[in-house]
């Protein structure tokens, strides 16, 4: 079976329900966290529709997850949003509001209220994640150096508050669970020395992820998922693994640059 389909996605989800792990979003991990559980988290980066699929399908499991969405034309769909929410799910933030703001924190706290009252406008939100673009010179998340998104009725945001320390985290950006060589922005603050560390290249395919799942060896994990890479048509599926071939190259060239330059 080829990977990132949702068939695929749907024998994950089967392997979740197996063990006894709680399958969790965001906002409920945040409240009460379970002791053994996956905190499920997808960022809607682009391709809206298939974010539905993906809801769908883990509604039919009896999973409930998180979905960030972006404040862009592409993707600030409220239709989709409230048809994800119905199915019982999370909706969140997918804040850019440095990228948006090149930098200036006063101007970026001040889109960051305007879009998130937006999108509060359409449903409840109350965590937030920041997107990452390779190509920008800002980390998002860096405007909450100088602000408390508490102040904004936020709970959280699982970069930073969640404990790493204690969650393994695995992301399939760049359409693999493991090649940190091509992530430039999704990079934790614990960098290796946190619960990833005994598994670094040991992950790799959705069935590896199958596999450390059903082992339930691990305590506490953070999936994220992102929906556009996920689908059984075969021309969407071909037309998204090329394109993220050809970002994979320009993302490791970038962190390949940034590691020599900081040598």
């Amino acid at each position: 079976m080829r990977d990132f389909t949702l068939s695929m996605y749907g024998q994950f989800l089967e392997a979740i329900n197996s063990t006894e792990y709680t399958a969790t979003s965001v906002c409920d991990y945040l409240k009460s966290a379970p002791d053994r559980c996956v905190i499920l988290r997808h960022d809607v980066d682009r391709a809206v529709k298939r974010s539905l699929d993906m809801a769908q399908l883990e509604h039919e499991y009896g999973i409930r997850s998180t979905y960030y969405f972006r404040h862009t034309d592409e993707v600030f769909k409220p239709d989709y949003m409230h048809a994800i929410a119905d199915l019982g799910h999370e909706i969140g933030f997918h804040y850019e509001v440095l990228d948006k703001a090149k930098g200036d924190m006063e101007k970026a706290i001040n889109i960051f209220e305007q879009e998130l009252n937006e999108l509060r406008d359409v449903e409840e939100v109350t965590t937030v994640c920041m997107h990452g673009n390779p190509l920008s010179q800002w980390l998002n998340r860096d405007i909450w150096k100088k602000y408390d998104f508490k102040e904004f009725g936020i709970l959280g945001e699982p970069y930073l508050s969640i404990d790493y320390n204690k969650v393994m985290y695995l992301t399939d950006t760049g359409r693999t669970w493991a090649d940190l060589n091509i992530r430039v922005k999704d990079v934790l603050n614990s960098g290796g020395s946190g619960a990833n560390s005994g598994f670094v290249g040991k992950i790799a395919s959705t069935k590896d992820l199958i596999e450390l799942i059903k082992s339930e060896e691990v305590p506490q994990l953070c999936i994220l998922a992102h929906p556009n890479r996920w689908g059984d048509d075969t021309f969407g599926w071909t037309k998204e693994i090329l394109l993220q071939n050809i970002k994979n190259i320009g993302k490791a060239g970038i962190v390949w640059y940034r590691n020599r330059k900081s040598l």
